[in-house]
């Protein structure tokens, strides 16, 4: 079976909407887009600095077009092939985009109210989010809990992400879990999915409330508990729930193996999910979309599952 997914906030570098943007149609796609959000997503992705696509308001719209515009790269039989989409954090307006749920511009609106408010709510607070590499995840978990910080993302793999204030996650650098082998800062500018991105939920629930959302066309897996979601307004309750809530990217992959996942492609901008995947997933064949020099081995595996 294979599997798309998107990824999360962090995964962007300078410059690395360039090469798609070259693709037929890409740059007006990308045009409209920006101009129905107000963000100008060429010039973020193209020419911005490492700083400017770390603001959070900038960030989650530039990942989710180059999500999209990847998997549309990809061609219809991509989504034809799949027997499940999932996303990481905003990675899941990306997968709700891919699978019909949203159409591009509800999506691309959606997103820029998300990120515009999960900035301005960790605009309130310093407050951050580091990894921790290596380790027990229930004894990681309970020595987060003491140090006040949030199990914000736990990924599996060995991989779980800690969030709260610098001081907190300054403590824990000092302090680390028996068992972790090192803590690295993420270059996000807040503590996503923790009890302080609250004010943000209320935004964004009047923001889907407007929204008129259409039922998956293939197996949709939440990050919330890994579980898969069928109707689109559910697919709609989670997304606003899950900007204060804990990712849990671990239990999506436990669903992925459950469901058969022989194969896991990431849409652009790849290789975080991917490189989970290798390791939690032996044995299971992963591609992430870097550029569009990628593309045509995605494709194959696509035809393969296809004629599967």
């Amino acid at each position: 079976m294979l599997v798309l997914v998107a990824p999360g906030q962090g995964a962007q570098t300078p410059g690395f909407l360039t090469p798609w943007l070259d693709l037929p149609g890409a740059a007006d796609r990308v045009a409209a887009w920006s101009e129905a959000i107000g963000l100008d997503l060429a010039h973020y992705g193209t020419q911005a600095d490492a700083d400017a696509i770390r603001d959070t308001s900038v960030a989650q719209p530039l990942l989710v077009a180059a999500g999209i515009l990847s998997a549309s790269a990809l061609g219809t039989g991509a989504l034809a092939a799949a027997g499940a989409v999932a996303g990481h954090s905003v990675g899941e307006i990306t997968a709700a985009a891919i699978t019909g749920v949203l159409d591009d511009t509800a999506a691309l609106g959606l997103v820029r109210t998300r990120g515009l408010a999960m900035a301005e709510a960790a605009s309130i607070t310093r407050t951050g989010m580091s990894a921790l590499l290596g380790g027990d995840p229930e004894v990681s978990v309970a020595h987060l809990e003491k140090l006040g910080l949030t199990a914000a993302n736990i990924n599996g793999a060995g991989q779980i992400v800690a969030a709260g204030t610098l001081e907190q996650l300054a403590a824990l650098n000092d302090d680390k879990p028996e068992g972790v082998r090192k803590v690295v800062a993420l270059q996000v500018a807040g503590a996503f999915h923790t009890h302080h991105m609250a004010p943000a939920v209320e935004v964004l629930a009047a923001a889907a409330a407007k929204l008129a959302p259409a039922d998956p066309t293939v197996t949709y897996v939440s990050n919330k508990d890994g579980k898969a979601v069928a109707t689109g307004t559910e697919v709609l309750e989670r997304l606003v729930g899950q900007v204060a809530n804990p990712v849990r990217w671990d239990l999506c992959m436990e669903t992925f193996k459950e469901l058969g996942v022989t194969t896991l492609i990431e849409v652009c901008p790849g290789g975080t999910l991917t490189g989970l995947a290798k390791r939690a997933l032996p044995g299971v064949r992963t591609l992430a979309l870097k550029t569009p020099d990628d593309l045509d081995a995605a494709r194959e595996l696509i035809t393969e599952h296809a004629n599967a």
